[in-house]
């Protein structure tokens, strides 16, 4: 069962700004703050190791913030302190399905722990980016979707083409006959009653454990601020889906991420990448550092209160 004590990995110092939050919540701050650099976007397997040293085995059903959704990939770590049969059900404007290097990088990580046998599934939730259109499908977890453990819900998105054969059914998807290409009609949450929707996805879900990993740039800017795009959720809808995930499913772990940190990074080839990956227009640019924090902060809030916390 989720703990009712939250954490903080301070990564990049973005949540000890969330006085209120620090305050009513008292949470463990984990200072992994020397590591930020380094590890923004992705780490090493020294990197790596370290943080797993710091992560207790005691407290890996914490609610968990990350920072900046720079470090989304660490929420692989977390769901891999777990061993029992798990749905991953994940929050997020991009997918984070790439099955290119690096190994454990904020665009790869749900192929990463698609490694674990004991995740018998991955949802995909509200994602909005062109990170499921062509040509950049092509670099994602693919197989997975053919072998029905990851399952996509945009909030909205255009058909798209990939060249594989033989899709046996998935409940993400619909394949449409066009030669040896297949147009993938995924599935939009937008308009639709977001509570039946989710009870009848959750249905397919064989493991009733599940781990949550919410990126809030999957949210509409006037819910988060971050440096990435901007996602559609209303945050009303994303509540609404935590609401039936918490009363149909026994939620063992959860982390948060989607802050806003300035993107500090060690060596000339990730300052290449960051400059690269980083969108020109990402929601907290321009905006008042109090704002941005008061608006985050306000988000995180009502997540813990909706979780019971």
């Amino acid at each position: 069962m989720l703990a009712d004590k939250v954490r903080i990995l301070n990564f990049d110092g973005s949540l000890l700004r969330q006085t209120r939050l620090i305050e009513r919540y008292r949470p463990e701050i984990v200072d992994l703050a020397a590591l930020g650099p380094s590890c923004r976007l992705w780490a090493n397997q020294k990197t790596a190791d370290t943080i797993k040293l710091a992560l207790k085995p005691k407290a890996k059903h914490c609610v968990t913030f990350l920072g900046s959704g720079d470090f989304h990939h660490i929420s692989q770590l977390l769901a891999g302190q777990f061993t029992e049969p798990l749905t991953l059900i994940v929050f997020d404007f991009h997918p984070d399905w790439d099955i290119l290097p690096p190994r454990l990088g904020c665009g790869s990580w749900v192929s990463r722990a698609l490694e674990q046998k004991n995740i018998s599934k991955a949802l995909l939730l509200g994602i909005s980016s062109d990170d499921i259109s062509s040509p950049a499908i092509h670099t994602g977890n693919l197989k997975a979707l053919k072998d029905n453990r990851l399952e996509i819900y945009p909030c909205a998105h255009k058909p798209t083409r990939v060249l594989f054969r033989n899709v046996p059914g998935n409940k993400s998807i619909q394949i449409r006959r066009s030669g040896l290409a297949r147009d993938i009609v995924w599935t939009e949450l937008q308009g639709r009653n977001m509570e039946i929707f989710m009870a009848q996805v959750l249905q397919g879900c064989r493991s009733r454990k599940a781990y949550i990993s919410i990126d809030k740039d999957c949210l509409r800017s006037e819910h988060a601020l971050s440096n990435w795009e901007e996602g559609r959720f209303s945050l009303d809808e994303l509540l609404r889906l935590l609401k039936v995930i918490k009363e149909t499913m026994d939620i063992v772990g959860l982390d948060i991420t989607g802050e806003y940190s300035e993107p500090e990074v060690s060596g000339s080839i990730k300052s290449f990448c960051s400059r690269l990956d980083h969108p020109a227009e990402y929601t907290a640019r321009g905006k008042p550092s109090a704002s941005i924090d008061t608006i985050n902060e306000e988000t995180n809030l009502q997540i813990l209160g909706l979780l019971g916390r």
